[in-house]
């Protein structure tokens, strides 16, 4: 390695030089080895700024002398996680019972069970615990074990855990236990929902960003609480596991810790079978800047590593595959003797001593309560970096030889009689054969006054309660009056405004609301200036950990760019994933901190539902509270940037999440009537019967248009409830028809309604919906209680009443695909017709990207006129006039002065 730095002294160079030489050649190279890794190690501590080392040898990051005193009872410990071990496998041994067969995951647990118990027994911290509650993310596929921890503890019965992954079967609704971390099906218990692989470690960074961004607003003191995260090595090969590690070691966040369990396995088989997955793991965060600490062996270990002088154990262990590994812990000692300790004849000399039970005893570090205790320790004490423990494990682990480091071990949902018994003797179990019933073994549970019970119960109350445990205490907000929406009710006069510009001026307003206006958090993906939110930087500011450490090139500018401790707004950069998992953290603030935070996540629409429906999914689950707004909305407003821009189908996608209201308005007065309402179901008081923990999307345009005054008769109900007759039909002869707009649709059919009159004598109303989801979600409800209620008067969607004694056809039109307004079409009596934007987007003028999808006000008065003479109230001859009048022939080109082109 060469270095341009002047040598300086190069006298005192060549000293260095030949002591190393002097150390390979007196000590040898295994000792060399050994110094130059711990110089490296203490410049790194000097912050000389030297490389970084790569990846360590394949031994414990903790050396044995270095390991603090063990500050509980370790056989009484052991004794609790026996008998966790053993409820969680026979609760879901018994949810394979005949008849019932729903499956459930043993091994994941059974690997991970010290992991959990060092962490619940000394470190993780609950609500009470004077400092706030830690938040955990427990991995999903060990829920088992969490719930027969629970269970010990006397939060769940028996019958609780019979009834596992049986939520509606047994008793009903929300008797049973859910099969992962679900906070929507269990919301006094679990916290986060973790079984998404990949979600974990993404929501986990951004929730202790979070947590830090709400102590430096001064909003609330997190300086004692953390974040842990319990991961799968294979989950690790999501790109959301590693994608988000850098934002982690930028912010410095010492308050995260990731423990990975390294059992080796995914689902199927090997997660490196050719490689080692825990080397591959420290070289990525260590890359990154993270402390990283490896728990590989065991304490029997110790003496072995304490007499390999020469290098060789250690050598063999640098060398050895995951796959060879996997195979060792299936197989005897004397099989690992011969094929591990006897590829070098001096490791083979080193473990002559040794039985093959001995040998088989050897115990990789996940299962050593000693060194997990140390890792966790040093994790929470070290500062300024993220922590991750790569914690080598058996999956499996106690299950018998027929589970332990198996490739099919996470499909294997039941025990036989000779494994139950087995099992039993591992862990020591006061269990008789009599009572080991092949189908319905029994849980075990100590008596209370046991010293056990005792035990369990005293150091969760130790450090501040059980866990997990999910508990809102959040205030109700005092919401803005009529005041604040003001700007978006009186119209822009002349002035032409898009709907993503009136949603910011709004925004505004409400963020200067002295009771609840601190409490907005603005989240956005690098397209701040796209969206007019950079109005926002001089007065609230970006938030950063730094604050602003450099002169900005743009500091001369009304709208330059500035960063601040105190910061309000969180400016993501190019990260739709990272954006999603900071808006969910806010918008579950309100039970994680009782701090009711508004998060407001502002993107390009084609990228959210598409490109991180996932992680909304997720937040539903989690009961976050907040506004997506999906900006640039539309097939044809965004019209130079084509097909990979151009969203059309995001109400479809934000239609599947039941916990998303999803609304199109055209003009800034809806918008305000939306937000209003939003506000006071999510932060003020919703009403009887009805759900406080949704989230709301709102489309938002980027064509500016004349924004009206709110009209006198304004329907707020039908705004809400998602329609509205917004331009009634003039009194007249003619027949009737029906123009059904949401969006920037609803001016093309203000223009077709004037002409329809004008030139056809047709008089329709045009409505503009809002909803065309809350409109569906009504009418599927009405028919729902319908058919639960033959012996009472059948209610009416909304949308049937309204339209009812609307006379006419009704046509659609939005710039969606037609299945978003298609969505309606069961509940709409009378004719229904729709128009929209199917197929790929295009780079075009919006003009001519309409005429092409047929959505424009020529295409409106056509497909009215079609249904008009379809249903006999227009003459055939006037389809055929319309349609040589309105039927495009050519696609209509941007003027281009070819005489000024040089």
């Amino acid at each position: 390695m060469t270095s341009q730095l002047l040598d300086s002294d190069a006298s005192e160079t060549m000293e260095w030089l030949e002591s190393l030489d002097a150390v390979i050649d007196h000590a040898g190279r295994t000792r060399a080895h050994y110094l130059m890794l711990r110089m490296l190690n203490r410049a790194r501590e000097q912050q000389v700024g030297v490389p970084g080392v790569g990846t360590t040898d394949y031994i414990n990051t903790i050396p044995p002398d270095s390991e603090p005193p063990f500050p509980g009872d370790e056989d009484l410990e052991r004794r609790i996680r026996a008998y966790i071990r053993w409820n969680a496998a026979i609760m879901v041994h018994r949810a394979q019972r005949p008849g019932v067969e729903v499956g459930g995951h043993i091994s994941t647990y059974a690997s991970a069970a010290a992991l959990y118990e060092v962490g619940f027994n000394h470190f993780f911290r609950g609500r009470d615990h004077p400092g706030g509650g830690d938040q955990v993310y427990f991995q999903g596929h060990a829920s088992p074990g969490i719930y027969a921890r629970a269970f010990l503890e006397g939060r769940l019965g028996e019958s609780q855990l019979d009834r596992f992954r049986q939520e509606v079967s047994q008793h009903g609704a929300g008797a049973g236990l859910p099969s992962y971390p679900h906070p929507r099906r269990m919301p006094d218990f679990w916290e986060f929902p973790t079984v998404s692989m990949g979600l974990t470690p993404l929501n986990a960074i951004y929730q202790a960003r979070f947590n830090r961004y709400l102590l430096n607003r001064g909003i609330k003191d997190t300086s004692q609480q953390r974040v842990w995260a319990f991961l799968g090595d294979g989950e690790m090969d999501e790109p959301e596991s590693l994608g988000a590690i850098g934002v982690a070691a930028r912010d410095g966040l010492d308050n995260l810790t990731f423990v990975v369990n390294c059992n080796l396995q995914r689902l199927d088989g090997p997660v490196r079978g050719n490689g080692k997955v825990i080397q591959e793991l420290e070289a990525f965060f260590g890359g990154a800047g993270w402390n990283v600490i490896k728990v590989v062996w065991g304490r029997e270990w110790d003496p072995l590593l304490a007499n390999d002088h020469e290098g060789a154990l250690i050598d063999l262990m640098n060398t050895t595959p995951d796959g060879d590994f996997q195979t060792f812990k299936a197989e005897s000692g004397a099989f690992v003797r011969d094929h591990f300790f006897g590829r070098d004849p001096r490791t083979e000399a080193m473990v002559q001593d040794l039985t093959d039970e001995q040998i088989r005893g050897l115990k990789r570090g996940g299962h050593d309560y000693r060194k997990l205790y140390a890792a966790y320790r040093s994790a929470t004490e070290h500062r300024g970096q993220p922590t991750v423990i790569l914690a080598k494990t058996v999956k499996g682990w106690t299950l018998g030889s027929h589970f332990e480091g198996r490739n099919s071990t996470h499909q294997m949902k039941k025990l036989t009689l000779d494994d139950l018994k087995e099992f039993r003797d591992r862990l020591h179990l006061d269990i008789p054969d009599s009572r080991l019933d092949a189908t319905l073994p029994p849980y075990y549970r100590p008596a209370d006054g046991s010293p056990e019970k005792d035990y369990l119960r005293d150091r969760r109350l130790a450090l501040g309660g059980y866990l997990p445990a999910r508990r809102v205490e959040s205030p109700r907000l005092n919401l803005p009056d009529d005041t604040a929406y003001a700007v978006s009710r009186r119209g822009t006069g002349k002035q032409k405004v898009a709907t993503t510009m009136a949603f910011v001026r709004l925004l505004k307003e409400l963020m200067n609301d002295r009771a609840m206006g601190h409490r907005f958090v603005p989240i956005i993906p690098d397209e701040a200036r796209t969206f007019g939110l950079d109005s926002l930087f001089p007065s609230k500011k970006i938030y950063s950990p730094l604050g602003q450490t450099y002169l900005s090139v743009d500091r001369d500018l009304l709208l330059s760019y500035q960063e601040d401790i105190k910061g309000v707004l969180l400016h993501e950069g190019i990260t739709e994933a990272g954006s999603a998992a900071s808006w969910a953290a806010a918008g579950t603030s309100y039970a994680t901190h009782g701090e009711p935070m508004i998060p407001l996540y502002i993107f390009y629409s084609m990228f959210g539902f598409q490109r991180t429906g996932d992680e909304f999914w997720a937040a539903a689950d989690q009961m976050t509270r907040g506004f997506l707004l999906g900006a640039t909305a539309g097939r044809t407003t965004l019209n130079g940037e084509g097909l990979q821009h151009q969203d059309g189908h995001s109400l479809l996608l934000a239609l599947t999440n039941p916990a998303c209201l999803s609304y199109d308005a055209a003009y800034a007065f809806e918008l305000g009537h939306i937000v209003a309402e939003a506000l006071r179901r999510m932060y003020g008081e919703p009403r009887a019967g009805e759900d406080p923990n949704v989230f709301y999307y709102l489309t938002l345009y980027n064509e500016p248009i004349v924004q009206p005054a709110q009209p006198a008769d304004v329907d707020i109900e039908g705004i809400l409830a998602g329609m509205h007759r917004y331009s009634p039909a003039q009194a007249g002869d003619g027949p009737n028809a029906q123009i059904l707009a949401s969006g920037i649709a609803v001016p093309w059919a203000l223009e077709a309604q004037e002409r329809l009159l004008r030139e056809w004598s047709v008089n329709a109303d045009v409505w503009s919906v809002t909803s065309w989801t809350q409109l569906r979600r009504d009418a599927l409800a009405a028919d729902e209680w319908n058919r639960l209620h033959p012996d009472r008067p059948p209610k009416d969607a909304y949308v049937t009443s309204r339209l009812r004694n609307a006379p006419g056809p009704v046509v659609a039109v939005s710039d969606w695909m037609r299945a978003v307004p298609d969505q309606i079409a069961p509940f709409v009596p009378g004719t229904w017709s729709s128009l929209g934007t199917d197929g790929f987007g295009l780079s075009d003028t919006r003009g001519a990207l309409r005429q092409h999808f047929g959505v424009d006000a020529s295409a409106i008065v056509l497909r009215v006129l079609e249904q008009l003479v379809t249903g006999d109230a227009l003459d055939g001859s006037a389809l055929s006039q319309a349609q040589r009048t309105y039927r495009p022939t050519h696609t209509p080109e941007a003027s281009i002065d070819h005489e000024a082109s040089p």
